[in-house]
């Protein structure tokens, strides 16, 4: 990044929430059909309101990256995000992986999306984050069709090697992938500890010490690079349903620790500077 956003003399981070509902993760995606979706119950709404009361008591403003069949679903959450002053992105319409479809499969899928996200919120959508991180070697149209649909930035790679997703050539740090294009990748942060990348965010940071994910703050920071820093709101909700038939470590995963992870966010909000990912990309 040629510039780096400041926020209090602090490198500004970019804090960032993907909203999807409980029973919308990879980890249930062989065990809960879509079809089936309408007929699970709903916490979305009541989880993200948390999360915008957390992020209001901390003075933290976010992007949210929301998938179309929630906005859909949920307008007036949609609206309250951005009265708060957050950003509002896309995730997609319904977390289908960008290596399960082709070109236009993907094009279809972020136009839909963004009609509805847009219709919702009344502001332009122009950053997405693809579900699971699944641009990757595997795609390497993915960013041409995203600058050619107008987005300013995506934020869709994880550089890391995991099982479940990862494309560990990439780089750690904001790149345009596009020789002809302004579109901006930023990847999520990783930590870099004797040449092997550990991954923070999510439920790494959720089971993990905070240590590590302060540690990969750090780290960036001093290189003079944000921090880009992503959960769920379902992660925050240790009252959700169980799935009994998932995978045994799909169930450990997804189920581990959701109790203390609202006060290890409040915790993190407190100790560095954060901000919408299109704040901390403005000089990029």
């Amino acid at each position: 990044m040629r510039h780096v956003a400041v926020h209090g003399g602090r490198v500004l981070n970019a804090m960032s929430v993907d909203v999807e509902e409980w029973f919308q993760v990879g980890a249930f995606e062989q065990v809960i059909d879509r079809a089936d979706w309408d007929g699970l119950a709903s916490r979305v709404a009541d989880n993200t309101a948390v999360v915008l009361d957390m992020f209001a008591r901390a003075g933290v403003q976010a992007t949210f990256f929301t998938l179309g069949w929630i906005a859909e679903r949920r307008p007036a959450l949609i609206r309250r995000i951005v009265a708060e002053g957050h950003e509002i992105a896309s995730h997609g319409w319904d977390h289908r992986r960008v290596f399960t479809m082709n070109a236009e499969a993907f094009r279809a899928d972020l136009a839909r999306a963004r009609a509805v996200i847009e219709d919702a919120a009344g502001t332009p959508v122009t950053g997405y984050r693809a579900p699971s991180f699944s641009i990757d070697a595997r795609t390497p149209w993915a960013h041409a069709v995203l600058a050619e649909e107008g987005y300013r930035y995506s934020s869709s790679v994880a550089p890391v090697a995991h099982d479940h997703y990862g494309w560990r050539q990439a780089p750690r740090y904001a790149f345009r992938p596009l020789p002809d294009a302004g579109l901006i990748e930023l990847p999520v942060t990783v930590a870099e500890v004797a040449g092997r990348r550990l991954a923070t965010g999510g439920g790494f940071f959720r089971m993990l010490p905070a240590a590590i994910t302060d540690f990969a703050v750090r780290q960036v920071n001093a290189e003079a690079q944000p921090a880009v820093f992503y959960f769920h709101p379902w992660e925050i909700d240790p009252d959700q349903p169980r799935v009994a038939d998932a995978p045994l470590r799909s169930r450990i995963r997804h189920y581990s620790r959701l109790g203390a992870m609202a006060g290890k966010l409040e915790g993190l909000l407190a100790r560095h500077a954060w901000g919408r990912v299109d704040a901390v990309i403005a000089g990029a």
